[in-house]
């Protein structure tokens, strides 16, 4: 099996809305205090920096939470939502560009009961890592994790490459979730998922970056 640590030049494309594409089928893994999991993602949303109501850096608001999606891409975005949910986001495109891609939903591959027991689950099913507060749970992702570079060596958050590409047909477009004060920008299709993935998140949610 193929598994490759992605390097920062996948992620320093200007394209935000490619990449979020292209992230499907990656494999996302963790490992904290000497314990590996990992899960293939499945649901992703894209958010272009200054021209996006939606994003948190819409018109190159900068804020000390946000400073690190001004830098270049391959690092992590990690921001808390109504106070609980922990929300992983991937920056993406050249310093300052200030895109990111939210992770919504991972199928999970490696180490299922370690990540049913971050998330007080007896059996895997979709609620185990379908949606962003989810998947960061069962993968052990919080906000201290916020500016770590994906691409290094010694990053306890990776992605690999391990030849699970969706086909360009199985790839489904739709509106981001919970954006809807952003106004026309709430229509755009940057919301991408695999077709007929159990572990695609419901289309309610939660405040995306």
């Amino acid at each position: 099996m193929v598994s490759d640590r992605l390097p920062q030049s996948f992620y320093l494309g200007e394209d935000v809305v490619f990449l979020a594409k292209a992230l499907l089928g990656n494999v996302l893994v963790t490992e904290f205090n000497g314990q590996r999991s990992a899960g293939r993602i499945v649901e992703t949303e894209a958010y272009r920096g200054p021209d996006d109501r939606a994003c948190h850096a819409f018109n190159n608001r900068r804020t000390p939470r946000t400073e690190v999606m001004f830098g270049p891409g391959g690092h992590a975005y990690v921001y808390l939502c109504y106070g609980i949910h922990h929300l992983f986001n991937i920056v993406t495109g050249p310093e300052d560009a200030a895109h990111a891609v939210l992770i919504r939903g991972v199928e999970p591959l490696d180490n299922l009961a370690l990540m049913l027991e971050r998330r007080h689950l007896t059996k895997p099913a979709p609620p185990l890592t379908a949606g962003p507060g989810a998947l960061a749970q069962a993968l052990g992702i919080r906000t201290i994790h916020s500016g770590l570079p994906l691409f290094a060596p010694e990053s306890p958050i990776w992605l690999e490459d391990r030849g699970l590409t969706p086909s360009p047909e199985s790839i489904v477009a739709g509106t981001r979730v919970g954006v809807e004060p952003a106004g026309a920008c709430a229509l755009r299709p940057w919301r991408f998922s695999i077709k007929g993935s159990p572990w695609v998140s419901r289309a309610k949610g939660a405040p995306t970056p």
